[in-house]
């Protein structure tokens, strides 16, 4: 099985290339004013042209009204919405409806139990992503460099389509995918020297990492 790949929160050309370079499989750009990350959709609109035909354009916001996203779809044109904030089925539901576009709900993981979030989402989200809860006082829902216990994955349901987040890099990937059997993962912090700032080293280190987990069979 091929392993998909988001590079998140990107904000430069450079980083953009080194991503779509190495064979990621998503680009994401944050949409959250508290965000190291954050950019404006005329940004993401400009850098998301280099991954037409390449790369899957993830436009990732946070409890986002529809004045804003109607703002982003517009200039941005993404490929994929992720919301993660607090959004309900319903408001997961109407996105689509609204966009026409597929939808990754994020969802924080701490303990097994935080597991029975999934079920009210499935057959409305197309895909979900497993991200940590963030740290007391944190302001970000993700992008903390933290993470979960992996292991409490291990009895999930195989038709559950997700993406592994939080606190990843070249150091536990290998032991991330050995745990979890994901079939995709998304990095952000991971690949940066510092918040919000990606370094074009640690992508091609951690693609490279990747690689020899999946044995070459990164998508």
């Amino acid at each position: 099985m091929s392993l998909d790949i988001k590079i998140c929160g990107l904000k430069t050309d450079e980083a953009v290339a080194a991503a779509l370079d190495e064979g990621a499989s998503h680009i994401g750009f944050i949409f959250f004013p508290k965000s190291p990350r954050n950019v404006d959709a005329q940004t993401a609109g400009r850098l998301r042209r280099a991954a037409v035909g390449r790369a899957k354009a993830v436009a990732v916001t946070v409890n986002a009204d529809d004045a804003t996203l109607d703002a982003i779809v517009a200039e941005m044109q993404p490929d994929v919405l992720q919301l993660h904030g607090d959004e309900s089925p319903a408001r997961v539901s109407a996105v689509k409806q609204r966009y026409g576009l597929p939808v990754i709900k994020a969802l924080a993981l701490r303990e097994r139990r935080d597991l029975d979030a999934i079920s009210p989402y499935i057959g409305i989200a197309d895909g979900f992503l497993f991200d940590a809860k963030p740290p007391k006082g944190s302001d970000l829902p993700g992008g903390n460099g933290v993470s979960f216990d992996w292991q409490i994955l291990g009895g999930l349901d195989a038709s559950v389509n997700y993406m592994l987040s939080g606190g990843l890099n070249a150091g536990n990937i290998a032991e991330a995918l050995e745990a979890t059997n994901a079939r995709g993962i998304d990095i952000s912090s991971g690949v940066e020297s510092a918040p919000g700032v990606k370094d074009v080293s640690l992508i091609r280190e951690f693609f490279r990492v990747a690689r020899v987990a999946k044995g070459a069979d990164v998508a």
